[in-house]
């Protein structure tokens, strides 16, 4: 068994019309043995922007500890909460600094961010990119660039869905309808073509991504046990946990 099946998990982001919703669920399991039905995998970073963290818990909780320290120390610095886009690039840049030794844990990042618009990106001498709506830079006067840049780039007050998942040495991967991750990976997948569809509301998005999740659940012993589901909306976030069948 694969280390990151050792405790099982189940997360999927989904996006609506101008609202998000990011879902997992509660098992925590050593291998096929549970544990725990009440175990936290989705964690809040900002007041619209969650983070889903599917793999081992140990982990999970390290990475979570960094992503708390990581955050506050942006907002003393820059004084201001830190964007979707943003978050999941430091994210990746910490998933990236242990690719030698990694942590055994994949993020589903979900927020509200910009509309989509012109399209712009800068990759590493490896091929990690970066995506960006306002500006990128390269060279060696990247440090001075990104200061006057920040300063003349008048940001978009528009917000929009936002969702990624990362593998476990930080490669994004962005999406406009849903991503998934954990040992249920396979099964969230084949319901949520199914389900998923354009411009869903908040009330059915939440329908959709809850029905995704129990029916996936159903199908991997290692994951299940109730579930939790996050919607996010410009009008502030809602959350729900759903019963499940404890077999």
């Amino acid at each position: 068994m694969s280390i990151m099946q050792y405790n099982g998990s189940a997360i999927v982001a989904m996006c609506g019309k101008d609202c998000v919703a990011i879902a997992s669920d509660m098992r925590y399991g050593i291998q096929q043995q549970t544990i725990a039905c009440d175990m936290n995998k989705i964690f809040e970073m900002g007041d619209k922007l969650f983070i889903g963290l599917s793999g081992l818990i140990t982990d999970v909780q390290t990475l979570k500890q960094k992503f708390d320290f990581r955050l506050k120390m942006y907002a003393l610095q820059e004084n201001r909460p830190i964007r979707p886009k943003v978050f999941s690039n430091l994210v990746s840049n910490i998933l990236y600094e242990k690719r030698f030794g990694p942590y055994f844990a994949e993020p589903v990042i979900a927020g509200l961010d910009e509309k989509e618009g012109p399209f712009i990106s800068v990759m590493d001498l490896i091929g990690a990119p970066c995506f960006a709506k306002d500006f990128v830079v390269s060279g060696t006067t990247s440090e001075e660039l990104y200061g006057v840049c920040e300063a003349f780039c008048g940001l978009d007050e528009k917000e929009g869905p936002f969702i990624s998942v990362m593998d476990l040495i930080g490669a994004p991967c962005f999406a406009k309808d849903f991503v998934v991750s954990g040992t249920t990976s396979e099964e969230l997948y084949g319901v949520c073509e199914a389900f998923w569809k354009k411009d869903m509301g908040p009330d059915e998005l939440f329908e959709t991504i809850s029905q995704a999740l129990l029916a996936a659940v159903d199908r991997d012993c290692l994951s299940g046990w109730g579930a939790i589901v996050h919607v996010i909306t410009k009008d502030g976030v809602t959350t729900k946990k759903l019963k499940s069948r404890q077999d």
